[in-house]
């Protein structure tokens, strides 16, 4: 199992490269972390399975724009389905970063599926998707970074981490300043 923020951060490289949307609870606390709080992260908390349809309607607005979706196996369990549309769609700016740690972390840590077998990426492969790798070690997380880049098609990283928890960073969760902050950013071309 790797390391959560370390194949995280590994994965991603500069986050400046994107306009992040984090799914709720670890991995907004990870994004925050790893950007310092930048206004190109929206954390996107409290709306379990929504990670990626909004990223996919970002990066349908935006295809200026690299678009990276960062969510956890349990948030995109809840809404799998999106992945058939972004197959569907296919732009090729959307990523999506899944941290899959087999568990549940905001409710008390239980099971998921994934940790009963459930394979994320084949789930991608079989929904349209053409790029979808799963990352186990540390030798495979160069070919994650390169797929979470390429721009030929849409794209999903699993990374399979271990059970720790998340650091926990003061996050603003004010749905409208952050969303003022993010369009801002977006609308002025930053990347810090």
């Amino acid at each position: 199992m790797l390391s959560r923020f370390e194949a995280l951060a590994a994965v991603i490289g500069d986050h400046r490269d994107f306009a992040v949307v984090a799914g709720l609870g670890s991995a907004v606390s990870d994004m925050v972390r790893l950007s310092g709080h930048a206004d190109t992260v929206f954390p996107l908390d409290g709306a379990m399975g929504a990670a990626v349809p909004m990223g996919l309607g970002l990066a349908l607005a935006r295809p200026d724009r690299l678009v990276l979706v960062v969510t956890g196996d349990g948030e995109l369990l809840m809404n799998v389905g999106s992945l058939a549309t972004v197959a569907v769609q296919d732009p090729p700016n959307l990523s999506v970063l899944c941290l899959d740690n087999g568990s549940y972390g905001l409710t008390g840590g239980q099971a998921t599926h994934t940790s009963f077998g459930t394979d994320i990426a084949a789930m991608a492969l079989g929904a349209g998707m053409r790029a979808a790798v799963t990352c186990r070690t540390e030798s495979d997380l160069a070919e994650g970074a390169a797929v979470l880049r390429s721009t030929a098609h849409a794209s999903l990283v699993v990374l399979k981490v271990g059970p720790e928890a998340s650091m926990q960073v003061p996050v603003d969760r004010d749905a409208a300043a952050c969303r003022l902050r993010f369009v801002t950013a977006l609308s002025k071309g930053e990347s810090s």
